[in-house]
């Protein structure tokens, strides 16, 4: 099992910054790539960041430029580095760690990101 805590969420005004973090603890060894997801209200979850094991990333190309997701293996932590944010980047932001070789996925509890003025 890997347990995911996300951190860092809260309110910010439009062309604000917010860094989000998620630290993963349990069976850490088999975690390959991890990411990024958000759901806004009415709305799917949508992919938005993912980076793999050796630090290989990607974005959907409505975030590029904008978010920038890094991890540190050392300390198990993903993070999120999420710039000039928008009214329509607000919702639940949901970290993600995937088993290698595996169709396993592990979710945090999610971290509320508010954009508004």
């Amino acid at each position: 099992q890997v347990q995911l805590v996300e951190s860092g969420g809260g309110l910010v005004q439009p062309g604000g910054s917010l860094r989000l973090s998620c630290a993963a603890s349990g069976s850490i060894f088999s975690i390959g790539s991890m990411g990024w997801y958000r759901q806004a209200p009415g709305k799917e979850r949508e992919f938005v960041a993912g980076i793999t094991l050796s630090g290989l990333t990607n974005y959907p190309d409505s975030l590029k430029g904008r978010f920038t997701i890094s991890r540190d293996n050392a300390k198990n932590t993903v993070y999120l580095q999420m710039n000039g944010l928008k009214a329509e980047d607000t919702g639940i932001y949901y970290c993600a760690a995937s088993v290698s070789g595996t169709s396993t996925r592990y979710w945090g509890q999610g971290t509320q990101v508010t954009v508004s003025s």
